[in-house]
């Protein structure tokens, strides 16, 4: 079903658009405020007003999944389950996992040219994306550095990628993708980084298993605590920070930055920034910031070190 990427690929139809056109109850301003505290409330989400239509189109397969009437049967519902699970359905519904190989390439350009190298002497290179949505952040950053640094890297890479849908972590874990996801890539990299589909899977690529095994995925809530990370050199936090209210900002980027060690490096998205978020970053480029040194202080004769409250 899978082989090795070689000639030219096949041309991939697309399918007929088979979206129904069933009449959807239209929100209530009492209900889009329900969802509206939740999704600020557990995902620090900032679903501002004008965004009903949005959430009603979003939120539609949960109603008749469920054969709500209305929505405050969906959210009335999701407020009595002690499982989780309806939150987890809600998210993975109105999240939008918006992304693209290379997305933003001048960012990996940076990693491979400034940031690795300095790594280099370290017996292993951990980089946390944390908001990979379906992976293809991820999986562009093991192609970058693998394309530059070859199998010298290939041994101690450790990619851990993280999101809060785990609808998108299941597909970045399955690894397959459409070839017009793929239309980004330079064409020897589907050889060297993936395999071809064939039959039912014509149209399609896989990642190739050993550039998979690079890469851990955990589901993870910004806006809870991940105290039981530990600190990376390098995290990707980008174009997701857009999406939250200023109060979850403000609150996850501090925590962003404590599991980021002293002289690494955080990149946002270019329209993003963090300046004023906290005072431990230092604006590098564009999407990029750095987290100052500890701080050497002396106390009673004795040296003592500060990574200014982390």
């Amino acid at each position: 079903m899978w082989r090795t990427c070689s000639g030219p690929p096949p041309v991939m139809l697309q399918p007929p658009d088979l979206s129904l056109s069933l009449e959807l109850p239209e929100i209530t301003p009492a209900e889009f405020a329900q969802i509206q505290q939740l999704a600020r409330e557990k995902f620090g989400l900032d679903l501002k007003p004008g965004k009903e239509k949005l959430v009603e189109a979003r939120l539609w397969r949960l109603l008749r999944q469920g054969g709500y009437k209305n929505f405050h049967q969906l959210y009335r519902d999701i407020i009595r389950d002690t499982t989780g699970e309806s939150l987890i359905a809600l998210i993975d519904a109105l999240t939008t996992n918006v992304t693209s190989f290379l997305r933003e390439a001048e960012h990996l350009e940076f990693l491979a040219t400034t940031v690795v190298p300095a790594l280099w002497d370290r017996p292993t290179i951990d980089i946390w994306s944390c908001a990979c949505a379906t992976g293809e952040e991820v999986y562009s950053i093991a192609f970058v550095l693998l394309e530059r640094f070859g199998h010298e890297i290939e041994t101690r890479l450790q990619l851990l990628g993280s999101d809060i849908s785990t609808r998108a972590l299941r597909y970045a874990e399955r690894a397959i993708y459409p070839e017009s996801r793929l239309a980004n890539l330079p064409p020897n990299w589907l050889q060297r980084f993936f395999l071809r589909g064939h039959g039912r899977m014509a149209g399609y690529y896989k990642v190739r298993p050993e550039i998979c095994r690079l890469v851990k995925f955990e589901r993870i809530n910004l806006v809870e605590p991940f105290d039981h990370l530990p600190r990376f050199p390098v995290i990707f936090c980008r174009n997701v920070l857009i999406y939250f209210t200023p109060e979850a900002r403000s609150e996850c980027v501090p925590r962003l930055v404590d599991r980021l060690e002293a002289g690494g490096y955080m990149f946002t998205g270019l329209a993003e920034t963090l300046s004023g978020t906290d005072a431990r970053l230092a604006y590098v480029q564009p999407g990029v910031y750095r987290k100052k040194p500890a701080r050497k202080l002396r106390r009673g004769g004795n040296d003592q070190w500060s990574d200014d409250g982390v």
